[in-house]
């Protein structure tokens, strides 16, 4: 039998979640309705979700403090996450994704909207990647092992951003345009802003540390993985390239 796709729904209002998985059962998903963080983490450790719908309003825990925690746990952190929030402030949605949501969706939404955007988010989850690893510079990735090095140290870097980092390697040296980058690495762009783009090259920055300068801007183009840059290694020597 067919693994339905799992999508754990943390909602506390109980009209909503139950519309959202009323939909979700007519297009072939599992749906789980949690109405707090804590019986979220409780359906969590039965059984890992596919994807996560998490309001960003919760009793107790917020959504983007759960986002923070289940990010941090290397048992949640490849599961995709799309924050729920009737927020449309421009910093409320990068404050969201820089919790480590995959994606955030504004109430009121069409059910379209979210089945398109939840079907991204899984697509996204297990793109066509190659294996094997690849080094560019001083970075190596392996994508069998999903571990990234710095001159043979290893780097913490959250799932999107190792997709990106994946793609940006295979492909070094190349311009890529935000929009290039929405089909290749997440899928299906028709509904997630240029702007995630950003956030997501921005927190790959951070994660790259010293090597973070090898993700260029290029003004007006987009965004390219150079290795004809300068990576200075704390405690070592410069990288020249």
């Amino acid at each position: 039998m067919r693994h339905l796709p799992r999508v754990l729904i943390v909602e506390d209002e109980s009209a909503i979640a139950e519309l959202i998985a009323v939909n979700l059962r007519h297009n072939g998903l599992s749906p789980i309705w949690a109405e707090d963080g804590e019986r979220a983490q409780r359906e969590i450790d039965t059984v890992l979700p596919d994807v996560i719908l998490l309001d960003w309003m919760l009793p107790g825990q917020s959504g983007v403090s759960l986002a923070r925690k289940w990010r941090a746990d290397p048992r949640t952190k490849a599961i995709p996450i799309l924050m729920l929030t009737a927020r449309t402030d421009e910093s409320d949605k990068v404050s969201g994704l820089d919790a480590g949501a995959d994606d955030y969706i504004t109430k009121p939404f069409s059910t379209q909207e979210l089945l398109a955007r939840i079907r991204a988010v899984l697509r996204r989850r297990a793109p066509e990647q190659a294996a094997d690893s690849v080094t560019v510079g001083p970075l190596t990735l392996d994508g069998a092992t999903y571990r990234v090095s710095l001159q043979g140290t290893p780097l913490k870097i959250g799932p999107t951003e190792f997709k990106l980092l994946n793609y940006l390697m295979r492909h070094a040296e190349r311009v890529h345009s935000r929009s290039q980058l929405l089909d290749k690495v997440w899928g299906d762009h028709v509904f997630i802003e240029e702007r995630t783009v950003d956030v997501h090259v921005k927190r790959l920055r951070e994660a790259l540390g010293a090597a973070g300068v090898m993700v260029e801007t290029v003004r007006g183009a987009g965004y390219r993985l150079t290795a004809q840059v300068q990576v200075t290694i704390e405690g070592g020597s410069d990288t020249p390239h």
